[in-house]
């Protein structure tokens, strides 16, 4: 079978099912932060140059073998998200369906790939399909001997922590190295507590979620400008620096990231202003992962459990304003509301409220407050913290450039900072925005957000 585009073909060789090593049928309940998560999937992909040693064919088996000893670990990967009649909702079952493979060969070299525009250069090409299961991998030797391994998750069952604990393992098993980190799929760590208590703000953040009762707006629609897209930017270190300065100007140091974030939050309120939507709503949220946070103060073992728990730990506090109010603003003035917002949700109880909060609403398909609605709403997600690119090493070389992967057919707006993986001051940065607002920071804001090309990659 043969997809092919503008740029370059690919050929899918063979498509196997992996099992896990070993494994026991059993289901795995969701936990009350896992229903957070709507049922949408994500995607990453690490690209490699040519290996020194071994053939592609040796490689391959490899990492076939390695999977499926990285899956006796990882057993929930290799079942499907089902309904539970005895207890009455979807939980995965852990029954050793399988994790489809898929092995391609592309007609392009590594340095030729248009990393700036993964809707042409990996989606559909070298990122796989997820049809089943839980979770779908595709192998690709590029016609200069490169490789590039894609992964799909159900983001019901995995965070992107827990995808990079579960890669990370699979490279060191494939490198013969026992795993650095064993996953956690305790449930009982994040049980609610007995009563029930949370601070009622939390109605403000999360609630039950309703369909839409009117059309989506121009947003999702497919055909137009605002059709959502994927760009791929790098952002210069000294660039950074700058917009930190500026939104530092009150004499309140902010981080990186919240400077960053205030910054993309008022260039696309200027592009609603200046492209007919003017004085709408504009909404940015920012994932805080709460691991570390609920680990806090419960002694060694439960901190362990905590860094080690396979699944979702996220909450996502967010701000509000109208687009045209946000152009009237300081950039220093949006980094404090931004900051203010950011609080809410950096400490203990905050998780602890968040999890007895979904137990009182268990029964209801939940969502973040910010993105039930048909306004504009971007979520902004960090990977910069996450040094896990030199743990990507499947025993061939580190990793040339990885990122995560949105599905073109998503239609909630995305964003992901990650680290430079040639210069630790600089970030590459992942949008699913839609189009013309794209254009719009392109043309506006060129000196911030470069396209991200071979060069940048030092490939």
């Amino acid at each position: 079978m043969a997809i092919s585009s503008k740029s370059f073909s690919v050929n899918i060789i063979e498509k196997v099912v992996v099992h896990a090593e070993t494994w026991k049928d059993h289901w795995l309940p969701f936990t009350n932060l896992d229903l957070l998560v709507p049922p949408f999937d994500v995607g990453s992909f690490f690209c490699y140059k040519k290996p020194s040693h071994d053939t592609f064919a040796t490689i391959l088996d490899a990492l076939k073998d390695s999977l499926s000893r990285a899956l006796a670990l990882y057993y929930p990967l290799a079942g499907e998200i089902l309904w539970n009649a005895t207890a009455g909702e979807n939980q995965i079952h852990c029954n050793n369906r399988g994790v489809e493979f898929t092995h391609a060969v592309a007609d392009v070299e590594l340095k030729e790939l248009n990393f700036y525009n993964p809707d042409e250069s990996i989606e559909g090409k070298l990122m796989p399909k997820k049809l089943h299961g839980v979770l779908a991998i595709q192998v690709t030797e590029l016609k200069c001997g490169g490789i590039v391994i894609g992964c799909m998750f159900d983001h019901r069952s995995a965070d992107g922590f827990s995808a990079n604990m579960f890669i990370s393992s699979w490279a060191e098993i494939t490198r013969s190295e026992q795993p650095s980190m064993l996953p956690s799929f305790k449930r009982s760590i994040l049980n609610p507590r007995c009563p029930t208590t949370y601070s009622q703000s939390l109605n403000n953040v999360y609630s039950i979620f309703e369909p839409p009762t009117k059309p989506d707006h121009d947003n999702n629609n497919k055909n137009g400008d605002y059709s959502l897209v994927n760009r791929v930017y790098y952002i210069e270190g000294e660039q950074l620096n700058r917009v930190q300065v500026l939104v530092s100007e009150n004499g309140r140091k902010r981080s990186k990231l919240e400077a960053f974030t205030s910054f993309l939050w008022k260039i696309i309120a200027l592009s609603m202003e200046d492209l007919d939507k003017r004085n709408q709503v504009c909404s940015v949220a920012l994932a805080v992962d709460g691991r570390s946070r609920l680990g806090q103060g419960d002694g060694e073992e439960k901190e362990k459990l905590m860094a080690s728990h396979f699944g979702n730990v996220l909450s996502m506090p967010f701000g509000t304003r109208r687009s045209q109010e946000l152009k009237e603003m300081s950039l220093s003035n949006i980094a404090t509301e931004v900051h203010e917002f950011l609080q809410t949700a950096v400490g203990k109880d905050h998780f602890l409220d968040l999890i007895d909060w979904v137990e009182e609403h268990r029964s209801h398909p939940l969502v973040a407050i910010a993105f039930a609605s048909t306004e504009m709403s971007v979520m902004i997600s960090s990977g910069t913290r996450f040094h896990i690119m030199d743990k990507m090493d499947f025993g061939w070389g580190k990793v040339v450039f990885g990122s995560c992967h949105v599905p073109s057919g998503r239609s909630d707006c995305y964003v992901m900072t990650l680290p430079s993986p040639t210069k630790s001051d600089d970030w590459v940065v992942y949008l699913h925005l839609p189009k013309k607002q794209l254009n719009y920071i392109e043309s506006h804001a060129s000196h911030m957000f470069k396209p991200l090309n071979a060069d940048y990659l030092r490939i």
